[in-house]
């Protein structure tokens, strides 16, 4: 069934509902007069979308034309509406188009939520009805080969733009269709983004493009919706053009502008429930690829335990991101993902693979006031009897926090030199001098900087 079809048969006609909108029945029935009449034109890749976007709105205002008693502010509000329905996603899609709206929230028909700067606002967004919102997930999966209905009711897709969409229905949800939108920006942020928006500090920033270029394995922790994939991203910046990188996710986010990038992504089971390909398969597959790098978006299952054997078998300078509240918490999810992977290892031996194969664990955290920080550079040291030695190159320090909640803070250095200043010299690559300089003095310079 191609896309045209998969589209008719999720279009059906609802009855209006309650009076929410009197126009509920005349929506639906021209989207359906509209999708019967252009049919394969409007998944035409070949053709302009302007020139697709005109024709629809021209047949929209033409049925519209035929229709008795509407106002022409009505007749605006609907042609628009519809468009978009056909062409985009229905109400969303200004919130889409909206640069400050990071998030989505969709809980059922009538409550839509958005994530701006960290904090959440309600929206005055509304679907006409139930089946209103099933038409527009549907359309959002099927984009990416993928479908959700009673027999699979959950589901986790992509929008063309890279932004994540996870989508539940009944009966599943009690609440009716839930939606969440995780948007992907359409610019990219580098690393002097992310010091303007205090994310990192501008030493932070020259030790940690070094740290690329020395070849270090490093881990990006954090919570949900922390910056994971973001610093992931603009890190990646700091990799030699010459660099032969393969990326692997669940569902593809990063965006690398290096001339030689392999990009790989899971499949999940298809409706007879075959045809997974895990990441774990593609982190295996990625070592006979010939890789200088390798980037797992998120390890969160059993290819823990192959992305460890890839760092330790000389793939360095590789990436990855896991879900965690501390630099100690990322290496116990670590330790207990490779169990995952169904081999009885004994802890001692998982800690030493650990050991051996990071470097360093990079931890960003959502503050109260709904900045995203990093609040710890750690170093991953040896093991000392059963435990995995962590000590702090730099964190944050919270100096106040404002009535209105705002944090304020600084990303300071330790004190503390790492012990492996050894790469740095292997790869040629010099540090500035006083990076790693007593507190007390970076404390200094920072107050007289803010004067």
């Amino acid at each position: 069934m191609d896309l045209h079809e998969r589209l008719s048969t999720t279009t059906r006609p609802v009855a209006p509902t309650n009076g929410r909108d009197p126009f509920a029945e005349l929506k639906n029935r021209l989207h359906l007069a509209v999708i019967g009449e252009l049919g394969p034109q409007l998944f035409n890749v070949s053709m302009d979308p302007n020139a697709i976007r005109d024709r629809v709105t021209a047949d929209i205002r033409t049925h519209l034309a035929k229709e008795q008693g509407i106002s022409r502010d009505d007749r605006d509000r609907l042609e628009a509406e519809i468009a978009d329905d056909i062409l985009g996603h229905g109400p969303l899609e200004r919130l889409l188009a909206d640069e400050s709206v990071t998030e989505i929230m969709v809980n059922g028909p009538f409550d839509v939520w958005v994530e701006r700067q960290g904090r959440l606002y309600e929206t005055t967004v509304r679907f006409t009805d139930e089946s209103h919102l099933r038409r527009i997930i549907n359309k959002m999966v099927a984009q990416v080969g993928r479908r959700i209905d009673e027999s699979s009711p959950m589901v986790d897709a992509r929008l063309p733009d890279g932004s994540r969409v996870n989508a539940v229905i009944p009966p599943l949800s009690l609440s009716g269709p839930l939606v969440t939108v995780r948007k992907f920006s359409k610019q990219r942020l580098d690393l002097t983004d992310l010091v303007r928006l205090g994310t990192l500090s501008t030493e932070t920033v020259e030790f940690l493009q070094r740290c690329i270029l020395a070849g270090l394995n490093i881990l990006i922790s954090g919570g949900t919706g922390s910056g994971k994939t973001t610093l992931l991203n603009a890190l990646s910046t700091a990799i030699p053009d010459a660099d032969r990188i393969v990326t692997i996710e669940d569902a593809a986010e990063l965006r690398l502008n290096q001339r030689h990038v392999l990009r790989l992504e899971a499949r999940p089971k298809n409706i007879e429930g075959e045809g997974e390909i895990p990441i774990r398969e593609l982190v295996r597959n990625s070592l006979r690829m010939r890789p200088d790098r390798i980037i797992v978006g998120e390890v969160r299952g059993s290819e823990a335990l192959d992305m460890l054997q890839a760092m330790n078998t000389g793939h360095d300078g590789s990436l990855c991101t896991v879900h965690a509240n501390a630099p100690r918490d990322a290496l116990a999810r670590v330790e207990t993902m490779v169990l995952m992977a169904g081999y009885e290892l004994p802890v001692r031996a998982i800690r030493q693979q650990v050991a051996s194969a990071l470097d360093m664990i990079i931890h960003l955290e959502r503050l109260e006031d709904g900045s995203r920080r990093v609040t710890a550079i750690t170093e991953v040291g040896r093991m000392e009897s059963e435990v995995i030695t962590l000590q702090d190159i730099f964190e944050f320090k919270v100096e106040q926090v404002t009535s209105d909640r705002v944090v304020i803070g600084s990303l300071r250095s330790t004190g503390l030199r790492p012990t492996f200043l050894h790469k740095f010299e292997k790869h040629g690559v010099a540090l500035p001098a006083g990076l790693f300089s007593d507190p007390r003095a970076h404390v200094a310079d920072f107050q007289r900087q803010a004067r």
